[in-house]
């Protein structure tokens, strides 16, 4: 499916393909986005549907759900729990919520599933669909709820501060989508700040007590990924010493956040999607099937739907994944927020404890207000804490400000050997290129590996890597 890539200022819901131009037959949601002058204002439509009992010992329980998956049956943990039916299954039967609309499917049950009168083991439901399951009669009603999401009062959300349209309309999403148990994926360039937006739908749904665990698929070397992922057992692979979990076993009752998922190998894709399909995983080399209950979260620099195009991402994986949809715009999209940023950072406890109170210029704000920003929030705090480790005043100047925001170029030429072939030229080029550059944010952070991984945007293990492949003496560094 070829579509156009998402708006700047698109946040919505994915409906799928069976909703594009407003085409709704099973229920299944949708978004539009209104563009009022300078304000958005975006209109989603939920999907949610109502599973009420209406024949059987049970008549009358029923249960209204925005989940993507709902399990009905005698046992307590279903969401519709029939509880005096006793020709009911223990899990009797569930309801998936699919790019084609809500699925229903048997789960093994003794007495079969039947959907308006003939037995079936997988299916398509229509509004008013009459499920029988045991000597229960159950009524499937999808419900369309249009929300309109309006950019919130405050300027600051979970550590993330914005004061623009564009931020304060994304803190609104937020809020509205954090408690409702669906997948979102966060799109932006890097350092645009998607894992602070995954912590804070975390922080505010109704998992917020159960834990968030985070993994870099780009960070991960290619032969451990499926291990980080699903986890294994002792003797899976040489080095596996111990058995270990997963990824998702360890965010069991929280929140996965999957990031850079753009970077995720094609094979593992489908594995990928059976787990969030089946809500159950294998460990490597082990042969016992281990159920997980976490929400799940992605990020990605990448454009998916080029990729999809490209043949490098599952299109079903991505529709699996995008229920919820948040696109962040890059810093230089919202100049005017950079002064709000900044004052916030300067204001923290831990930073005036070190450096004291500090002030931009006019003139140095100015440089940093007119700059483009490539690195977006990640690289403005880099450059936050360059000024602070070489100011000594209260206030901050432009001779405090590296050259490239000051508008001056690098000098000289970059240092590559043209004796040497173009391969080992490379090769030399980008060792010289990562001792040089890891070298000088440790001695930046002074050593301080966790430090030096927030502000590279890499992973501790890659800063660690990369340490011991240069033999540098990270305890020893202090600022150049």
């Amino acid at each position: 499916m070829t579509s156009k890539g998402p708006h700047p200022d698109e946040i919505g819901t994915n409906p799928g393909p069976a909703a594009e131009f407003g085409a709704d037959p099973t229920g299944a949601p949708a978004s539009t986005t209104l563009v009022l002058g300078h304000h958005t204002l975006t209109t989603v439509k939920l999907h949610k549907c109502r599973l009420q009992v209406s024949a059987g010992p049970d008549e009358g329980r029923q249960v209204v759900t925005d989940r993507e998956r709902l399990r009905v049956g005698s046992h307590p943990q279903n969401d519709l729990v029939l509880v005096e039916d006793r020709a009911a299954s223990r899990h009797h039967f569930e309801i998936q919520y699919t790019e084609r609309g809500y699925l229903l499917v048997d789960l093994n049950s003794t007495n079969g599933t039947f959907l308006d009168g003939r037995r079936i083991e997988r299916a398509y439901l229509s509004p008013s669909s009459q499920i029988r399951a045991g000597s229960s009669v159950i009524t499937f009603s999808p419900i369309n709820e249009e929300v309109t999401i309006e950019p919130d009062r405050e300027g600051e959300l979970c550590g993330m501060v914005g004061q623009s349209v564009k931020m304060r309309q994304i803190f609104g999403l937020i809020k509205r989508i954090a408690p409702m148990d669906v997948s979102v994926i966060i799109q932006g360039e890097t350092g645009t700040g998607k894992e602070l937006v995954a912590r804070a739908v975390h922080e505010l749904s109704l998992r917020s007590r159960g834990p968030m665990v985070v993994l870099d698929c780009g960070a991960i070397p290619p032969n451990l990924i499926e291990s980080e992922l699903f986890g294994h057992e002792k003797g899976a692979f040489t080095g596996a010493v111990s058995s270990r979990p997963g990824a998702f076993e360890r965010a069991q009752g929280g929140t996965i956040f999957l990031d850079e998922l753009g970077e995720l190998r094609v094979d593992l894709q489908p594995k990928l999607l059976r787990v969030l399909e089946n809500r159950e995983v294998r460990r490597v080399g082990g042969n016992d099937v281990i159920e997980v209950d976490c929400r799940v979260i992605a990020a990605t620099n990448r454009d998916l739907q080029k990729e999809i195009t490209a043949g490098n991402f599952r299109e079903d994986l991505y529709f699996r994944l995008s229920v919820i949809q948040i696109q962040l715009p890059p810093l230089r999209q919202r100049r005017d927020d950079i002064p709000n940023i900044l004052k916030r950072a300067l204001a923290e406890p831990e930073v005036v404890e070190r450096h004291g109170r500090k002030r931009f210029s006019p003139e140095a704000l100015g440089l940093l207000m007119s700059y483009a920003w490539p690195g977006n929030v990640r690289e403005l705090m880099n450059v936050l804490s360059h000024v602070l480790t070489f100011s000594e005043g209260e206030e901050i100047l432009p001779a405090h400000l590296p050259p490239r925001v000051r508008g001056q170029a690098r000098e000289g030429p970059l240092p590559f050997n043209e004796h040497l072939s173009f391969k080992d030229a490379k090769e030399q080029l980008l060792e010289n290129f990562e001792r040089e550059y890891i070298t000088s944010v440790l001695a930046r952070c002074e050593g301080n590996l966790s430090r030096a991984a927030r502000e590279s945007g890499l992973h501790r293990k890659s800063i660690e890597r990369l340490v011991k492949k240069y033999q540098l003496d990270a305890k020893g560094m202090k600022p150049r």
